[in-house]
């Protein structure tokens, strides 16, 4: 009877919810205007963030000052949405044909060499998101071109990046893609792996050991269209994540576009189906609020949740794509033409 009682009060004790903060507004700070559509932001820390955009700009705002570096693919502006930065290295990847990954040295405050270290050429080619488990291993993710998803695997601290061969993937569906709107298709936690898709199917693939085996799961987000499905990942820890995104034509519309799973991914439920946020483009966990704190932003504003996604405050309508935290109050954002510091605030 003691153990019995003791197993209950463990779950029951697991189950309660806990809110975290009371954010009810958002300051946003302008850190960095031009005419570039920014959409892969990685800080540092409270002053200094790594950015790439269209145009081949790529650059780094240090306390306010913009050092900045245009990259050309021959006679070609590329268009880069996925950013990755390890300890002494930045890796931005190009979109589409070619695709361009290419590695910058930097010393902590400048850049001091650039080289290109994957390239591939091909119609379908479209690259969405990168990320890195640790200094040496990488990965990168993108639409099919071959019945599998594109996933590009460093193990060497990104000198070289090899395709994984899709006998080794679970095979898409005809239709079925990512989204390359905020380069958060990808969730790392350890040596686990998710990665979001959308347009035909909005499923969830993942990998336990660093990109080695792959599984696929389904959920109940919105699919089907062109634009439908999940465009952003965040995962709190190895078992509870989250997963936004809807409708890209018809963002007011709030239902299968939220989801939750406490399993590691394999099963998720729709929370505040039909009410909160409509789409969005990018999810986050606020650091230090085991897993309750929320933010998600798009370009229709900034929406936060206390309570792990079943009740959202719209804090602000200025439109962003992607997020990321610094620290439990303190986040950078970027968009149409800028990237923004965010300060939450509670009442």
């Amino acid at each position: 009877m003691r153990i019995l009682f003791g197993i209950f009060m463990v779950m029951g004790c697991f189950s309660c919810v806990k809110k975290g903060p009371n954010f009810t507004q958002v300051a946003i700070q302008s850190v960095y205007e031009d005419s570039v559509s920014v959409r892969a932001i990685a800080p540092l820390d409270v002053n200094r963030v790594w950015f790439a955009a269209n145009k081949g700009r790529v650059g780094l705002i240090d306390n306010g000052t913009p050092k900045l570096a245009t990259i050309k693919y021959q006679d070609s502006l590329l268009a880069f949405r996925s950013i990755a930065v390890t300890a002494k290295h930045v890796f931005v990847l190009s979109i589409e044909n070619p695709a361009v990954l290419y590695k910058i040295d930097f010393d902590g405050a400048e850049a001091t060499y650039i080289s290109a270290v994957y390239e591939e050429e091909g119609p379908k080619v479209f690259y969405d998101a990168m990320a890195f488990w640790n200094d040496s291993e990488g990965i990168a993710m993108g639409d099919p071109t071959d019945g599998c998803l594109s996933i590009l695997i460093t193990r060497d601290g990104g000198n070289t990046w090899q395709k994984t061969d899709c006998s080794t993937l679970p095979p898409t569906v005809q239709g079925e893609t990512a989204f390359a709107a905020s380069n958060t298709n990808i969730a790392i936690v350890g040596d686990h792996t998710w990665i979001a898709t959308g347009g035909a199917k909005a499923r969830v693939f993942y990998s336990p050991n660093k990109g080695i085996d792959w599984s696929v799961y389904n959920t109940p987000m919105l699919q089907g269209g062109a634009m439908t499905g999940i465009y952003s990942i965040d995962f709190w820890d190895e078992q509870h994540g989250i997963i936004v995104g809807g409708d890209w034509g018809n963002k007011t519309f709030a239902e299968g576009n939220k989801a939750i799973t406490s399993d590691g991914g394999k099963t998720w439920k729709l929370v505040s189906n039909g009410e909160g946020p409509g789409y969005r483009s990018c999810v986050q966990f606020v650091p230090g609020t085991k897993g309750k704190g929320i933010v998600s932003v798009g370009t229709p504003g900034i929406s936060y949740t206390a309570d792990g996604g079943n009740s959202w405050t719209q804090l602000s309508k200025e439109p962003f794509y992607a997020i990321r935290f610094v620290n439990d109050s303190i986040a950078f954002a970027s968009g149409a033409q800028r990237v923004s510091k965010l300060i939450f605030k509670e009442e």
